[in-house]
């Protein structure tokens, strides 16, 4: 019996640093801060984990375009409500130098509730990721597309990573975000399922222990949403620049089509080992763009700028369908430039080459974060 096509639709989620406009270091959101933006964004933004964090959320959108729109309407009104106070947002996934033990948590029971079971590990999340949900109505299809997908997410990580810098020192990674995130139990690239069913039934085992409240816990770099018939993708980095949110999210959809397509042809992507694709998430972890990814079928390290383009290829269909052709076409440029870790190094270099001290030049690094914020709103 054949079925409808899945509705594809794309919805993105994004976590802010809340900087102080002087001093470039972090900042708690005041009360009446977060209180402007719930009210002139109804119910698209949330506080997160640490005070110094803001959550926004778009709707579902059948394009990217829309999403686009969506987002860059939640970025500047967030920009507009924390220069009021002071204050600007930055995109990006660690703050450049300020210390993750002078930041404390947002008093609300579900982050009481993760600082108790987290200890230790729950006070260093100062880092911000962006989560793209992808509209799948059927759950066995959630599970099967979920299995083939994260072939594809040290890909999409590689472009995205944002956090070089962990309080003022230079970690040599581009996404450093990850190791302090794959401390947390139940993150990493998700098992291998058969089905939904067989989902639901470990997840319900935790469950049913008092160990976690719901599949909202479970957070892997890709997962079945708990909240919505949506696959959501967890890798990214959050991206300072709207335009490289836009991509990776329009990427994310058009591969999750490319999969499906495939499926219609009877035929499906090669399924790799969590070891190894393991290992091309440690190398975007680690270089971002600048040092190619294994591909496993041809047994070579391949540079990204050319990963890209065959993944361009094998989605241009989709792409077009989707009506992202150009969003997804502006990877090369990004995988040619290297992520905003690469801009962020080349920002601290600029400001040394200027006669700043180590101190000024993180600063600097923060004030271009700012910019790159508002690029494109």
């Amino acid at each position: 019996m054949a079925h409808e096509e899945p509705a594809f639709t794309i919805g993105i989620e994004e976590e802010y640093l809340l900087v102080d406009l002087d001093s470039c270091a972090l900042a708690r959101a005041p009360e009446a801060l977060m209180a402007e933006c719930a009210e002139a964004l109804e119910g698209q933004v949330s506080p997160e984990f640490l005070q110094c964090q803001i959550e926004v959320g778009t709707r579902p959108h059948a394009t990217v375009a829309e999403a686009r729109e969506d987002l860059a309407h939640l970025r500047r009104t967030v920009a507009t409500v924390a220069a009021r106070h002071g204050l600007a947002p930055i995109a990006a996934a660690c703050h450049p130098f300020s210390n993750w033990k002078d930041q404390p948590h947002t008093p609300k029971d579900r982050y009481d509730g993760l600082a108790r079971d987290l200890a230790g590990v729950a006070r260093r999340m100062l880092i911000c990721g962006m989560h793209v949900h992808v509209g799948i109505e059927r759950p066995d299809m959630r599970i099967d597309l979920m299995n083939q997908l994260s072939y594809f997410l040290p890909h999409l990580l590689a472009l995205s990573c944002s956090s070089p810098f962990w309080q003022g020192q230079d970690t040599g990674l581009g996404s450093y975000r990850l190791t302090i995130f794959d401390n947390l139990p139940r993150t990493g690239l998700p098992p291998r399922l058969g089905s939904w069913a067989e989902f639901e039934r470990s997840v319900q085992v935790l469950v049913d222990l008092g160990l976690i409240e719901d599949g909202t816990k479970v957070w892997w770099d890709l997962r079945p949403s708990h909240r919505f018939p949506t696959l959501e993708s967890r890798i990214c980095d959050v991206c300072p620049r709207l335009d490289d949110t836009i991509t990776l999210a329009a990427l994310t959809q058009a591969l999750v089509r490319m999969l499906w397509r495939l499926g219609q042809r009877n035929q499906r992507w090669r399924i790799y080992d969590a070891f190894l694709v393991g290992e091309n998430r440690w190398r975007a972890q680690r270089y971002g763009c600048a040092e190619g990814l294994i591909d496993f079928g041809r047994r070579e390290i391949v540079p990204v700028p050319e990963l890209v383009d065959e993944l361009l290829h094998l989605i241009e269909e989709d792409a077009g369908w989707l009506q992202s052709t150009e969003a997804c076409a502006r990877a090369r440029g990004m995988a040619a430039e290297g992520p905003s870790a690469t801009r962020q190094r080349a920002a601290l270099d600029r400001a040394k080459l200027g006669g700043a001290d180590h101190e000024a030049s993180l600063c600097a690094v923060v004030r271009h974060l700012i910019e790159e914020f508002h690029e494109g709103l």
